[in-house]
C-alpha cells in the first residue's frame, strides 16, 4: 500500500452504526444510508463518506473516482463458523452430525496432513470466501498444524482480517487427527507465537466439541485461554440432540453440557459456540453473562436435521447471535444464502428475521460479538477499508424485482430472497479490489 493510495467510490452506501431492533422500520439513529454516496479511501482506510454532493468539494483535484451508481455498497460480510477443511465435502449425502462426521468429515480432514493440499485448498476457500461478499471468517483448520500455518500465510498474502486456529481433539476420533493434550497445546502455543496479532490476522483456540477432547485437553485449552485475553475460542454446543446424550456419558460429573466448558475456563466475551439449538433459557442466560456468542447456522441445521434455532429466545436472554455459514455441513458460503436460511428458519419458528436486523448482523453485529468493531464491521472515518459491493440488478429476475423496491429496506430484503455470489460484483479487503465478478 503506497502513501498515495487514495480513491472515492461512488455509489449507494448503507452501513449500520446500532442493532436496528426487530420491528420492520430499524431503531432511530442505527442506519447511515447514502442514496448518492461518496466513500474515500485511503492507505486501506477509510477516511471520509458522505453524500456525494457534500463530499466532492473536498476531494484532492485529480483523486480516482470509481463510479457504481446503481450498486449498494455495504460493510463486508462476517462469517463467524466455518471450517475451510471441509470445503471439498459440501453437498454430501444424507447423514446427521455424528454419523456425518465419521463419514464425511474426519477422513477428508485427513489430507490435511499434506501441507500443499493445505495450501491448495487454503487459497480456494479465500477465493469463494471474497466471490460471495465475506471478508473476514472465524475459521476452523484441521488438527494438523500445517493446516493453521497455509491458512494463515494465505489470509496474509492477501492482507485480510481473519482468526482460525488448529483443531484440538484428542479422542474419538482417527489416529491420524488425533494430538494429545500437551502435544496439542504446544502446537497451538506455537501457531499464535507465529501467527496472532501479526497483521490483521487473530487466533482462535478451536477444541472440536466436547466429545473430541477429554477433561485434560480442554483443562489445558482453559489455561492458555487466561493467560492471554486477546485469544479468542470457538467450538460446537448443542447441535443435535445425540450429542447431548453422547456429552451426558462422557462427563458424568457436568450438570449439562455448557457446564462441561464453563468447568474448564473456556466460556468468556471471545468464545463462539457454534449452534446452541438444543439450550435452555438458564444455559442461555448463563452464556449472556460471560459475553459469549452464539453462531447461528441456519443452513447447516436444516442439511443435517439438527433443529430450528431459537433466535429470540437467545436475544431475551441478552446473548449475542452471530451468523454462520458453517461449511461443510452448511450449504453455502454466501451471506446472503446463511440470512435466506435464517428468514425460513425464523417462519417455522413464528420469528421472522427482517432485512435490518440480518444485514446488521452479518456485517456489525458479527464484528461486535467477535470484538472486532473497532476494526471492520461499519463505513465510518478509521475503519478499515473492507466492503461489498452489491449489484441489485445482477440478474434479471433480482433486477425485475428491485425495480419495483419503493424503499432500500425492500431491496435489501430481495437481496436476501434472490441474491447469490452473482450480486457481488465487487469485494473490497484491505483497501484493495480482491475480487471483481466477471
Amino acid at each position: 500500500m503506497t502513501h498515495n493510495d487514495s480513491r472515492v467510490l461512488r455509489a449507494e452506501l448503507l452501513s449500520f452504526d446500532a442493532d436496528p431492533g426487530e420491528d420492520d422500520t430499524p431503531a432511530e439513529g442505527s442506519v447511515r444510508h447514502y442514496r448518492d454516496g461518496a466513500l474515500w479511501i485511503e492507505n486501506g482506510r477509510i477516511r471520509a463518506l458522505d453524500d456525494y454532493a457534500r463530499l466532492a468539494p473536498a476531494l484532492p483535484k485529480g483523486i480516482e473516482v470509481i463510479d457504481h451508481r446503481g450498486k449498494l455498497i455495504t460493510p463486508g460480510f462476517i462469517d463467524s463458523h466455518v471450517h475451510y477443511v471441509q470445503l471439498e465435502i459440501m453437498a454430501s449425502y444424507g447423514r446427521q452430525l455424528l454419523d456425518w462426521l465419521n463419514d464425511y468429515t474426519f477422513p477428508e480432514e485427513c489430507r490435511f496432513a499434506v501441507r500443499e493440499h493445505a495450501e491448495t485448498l487454503s487459497e480456494a476457500f479465500l477465493d469463494e470466501m471474497l466471490r460471495v461478499g465475506t471478508t473476514t471468517a472465524q475459521v476452523f483448520c484441521s488438527s494438523h498444524p500445517a493446516s493453521a500455518d497455509a491458512f494463515f500465510s494465505a489470509s496474509q498474502r492477501r492482507d485480510l482480517r481473519m482468526l482460525a486456529g488448529k483443531v484440538l481433539m484428542n479422542r474419538h476420533a482417527p489416529d491420524a487427527l488425533c494430538d494429545d493434550p500437551l502435544g496439542g497445546i504446544r502446537d497451538t502455543e506455537r501457531l499464535i507465537g507465529d501467527w496472532h496479532g501479526k497483521g490483521r490476522l487473530g487466533y482462535s483456540l478451536t477444541p472440536r466439541f466436547a466429545p473430541t477432547s477429554s477433561r485434560a485437553q480442554l483443562d489445558a485449552t482453559g489455561g492458555v485461554m487466561r493467560n492471554d485475553a486477546s485469544l479468542w475460542l470457538q467450538t460446537h454446543l448443542a447441535e443435535n440432540t445425540g450429542e447431548l446424550d453422547w456429552v451426558a456419558e462422557l462427563f458424568p460429573e457436568s450438570r449439562d453440557y455448557l457446564a462441561v466448558y464453563e468447568q474448564s475456563g473456556l466460556v468468556g466475551s471471545r468464545s463462539t459456540f457454534a449452534h446452541g439449538i438444543h439450550l435452555d433459557q438458564a444455559m442461555r442466560g448463563r452464556l449472556a453473562e460471560r459475553g459469549a456468542n452464539l453462531a447461528f447456522c441456519p443452513s447447516s441445521n436444516l442439511f443435517l436435521g439438527s433443529g430450528l434455532f431459537d433466535r429470540l429466545a437467545a436475544r431475551e436472554a441478552g446473548l449475542n447471535i452471530t451468523y454462520a455459514s458453517d461449511v461443510g455441513g452448511g450449504t453455502d458460503l454466501s451471506g446472503l444464502a446463511t440470512l435466506k436460511a435464517a428468514y425460513q428458519v425464523g417462519q417455522l419458528r413464528g420469528q421472522p428475521l427482517t432485512a435490518w436486523q440480518g444485514f446488521y448482523g452479518l456485517t456489525l453485529g458479527n464484528a461486535r460479538a467477535l470484538s472486532l468493531e473497532g476494526h471492520i464491521g461499519r463505513l465510518a472515518p478509521g475503519m478499515e477499508a473492507d466492503f461489498v459491493v452489491l449489484d441489485p440488478a445482477a440478474t434479471p429476475l433480482l433486477a425485475r424485482r428491485t425495480a419495483r423496491s419503493r424503499t432500500i429496506g425492500e431491496t435489501l430484503f430481495a437481496l436476501m430472497m434472490l441474491g447469490d455470489d452473482r450480486s457481488v460484483a465487487e469485494t473490497w479487503a484491505g483497501g484493495r479490489c480482491q475480487h471483481r465478478r466477471g
